[in-house]
């Protein structure tokens, strides 16, 4: 099984992560994963993300990946800080061979047929779909994987707790995005757990 299939396969839903305080990565995280949803995508969308993903790395069982990775030297600087899977909004030759020298499992953003196919000619197999529900949601997925049957997915991008098990009744859909896990704010790290008890919970 591929590095990447391995990361989609831990959990039916990977949390999806804009976290502005480093003192709240370790009380996050641990609560993530006492839930059930052990793989934890830390954006890197703040100026705290590479410190985020420092912190949640330290977390027992936790395996931590850096998302909103948009060039090599995002890369390369996730990697330093522990991320141990990149994900992508979508996809450029550069950051698919970089990941590949770097030896690190890649989840490239797709949202058309032509992005798949491109990714398939770089040797990719598994991919995000996002924004997934913009770019159509379930019916745009199907018709999609039409041609495409053999691809894993990962919807991401407007997908809510009510909507994953729609997305994951899809063969192909190993697991899904989720934000809603962690809302903006204080965390409510017994709210955390409990939502992650609920999202582990979803079949596939």
């Amino acid at each position: 099984m591929k590095p990447v299939e391995t990361v989609m396969r831990a959990a039916p839903v990977i949390p999806v992560l804009v976290i502005e305080d480093v003192a709240q990565a370790r009380p996050i995280a641990e609560a993530l994963v006492a839930g059930g949803l052990p793989v934890l995508e830390v954006t890197l969308r703040t100026d705290s993300a590479l410190a985020v993903i420092r912190e949640m790395a330290k977390v027992e069982g936790a395996i931590v990946g850096a998302g909103t990775v948009l060039n090599p030297d995002d890369l390369a600087r996730a990697q330093d800080a522990g991320a141990t899977f990149i994900v992508s909004p979508g996809l450029t030759k550069k950051l698919a061979r970089a990941a590949e020298k770097a030896d690190v499992a890649l989840l490239p953003g797709v949202a058309n047929s032509g992005d798949i196919m491109r990714g398939l000619d770089l040797g990719l197999s598994h991919f995000k779909f996002f924004p997934a529900v913009a770019n159509g949601g379930i019916p745009a997925l199907k018709s999609l994987l039409g041609p495409f049957g053999k691809i894993a997915i990962c919807p991401t991008g407007g997908v809510t707790q009510a909507t994953a098990a729609d997305w994951l009744a899809i063969p192909q859909v190993l697991c899904v995005g989720g934000s809603w896990l962690v809302p903006a704010g204080e965390p409510d790290v017994a709210a955390i757990r409990a939502m992650a008890e609920a999202a582990a919970a979803l079949t596939r």
